[in-house]
């Protein structure tokens, strides 16, 4: 499953979710991403994306997690909207036979859905608004997917 929502979720019921009726899943890797108030300098913070691009851009990510590293299943929950400071953002379940590889699937989807998807981030503080582009480190998270070829 792969949804975008403006509402938002409870982490633990979607991990009970999906964790029902799994007999011949080993494992289950999730993380739970929660805006950060950053000190005091994010007020708030407001994903944009595009609907319909956006769910099919991330499930093609999701197909290569699936493929790569051999999962049973996974479910990607991302807000849009406005989200306040303590409040989830994203919510990545992986489901496989054994713990490294949904280890890895639920890392890999993260650390591309941190630099690549397409999403528009504003963080609003008290100077105003300000675009956020993924960071040097983000980047080379992601690059290192390419590098590695093992699982």
């Amino acid at each position: 499953m792969i949804r975008l929502t403006f509402d938002p979720f409870d982490p633990g019921a979607l991990l009970t979710a999906f964790c029902k009726d799994r007999s011949e899943t080993g494992a289950i890797a999730t993380f739970t991403g929660i805006a950060r108030s950053e000190g005091g300098a994010a007020i708030a913070l407001e994903l944009e994306a595009y609907m319909g691009f956006t769910e099919a851009e991330i499930a093609k990510m999701a197909d290569r997690a699936i493929q790569r590293f051999g999962l049973d299943d996974l479910t990607i929950l991302h807000r849009i909207g406005k989200i306040a400071p303590g409040e989830p953002i994203v919510f990545v379940a992986t489901a496989a036979r054994h713990r490294r590889s949904a280890f890895k699937a639920c890392d890999f989807l993260m650390d591309y859905l941190k630099s690549q998807a397409p999403f528009w981030k504003k963080e609003y503080g008290p100077q105003g608004a300000r675009w956020v582009e993924p960071s040097p480190k983000d980047h080379a998270d992601l690059k290192r997917w390419e590098e590695e070829t093992s699982i």
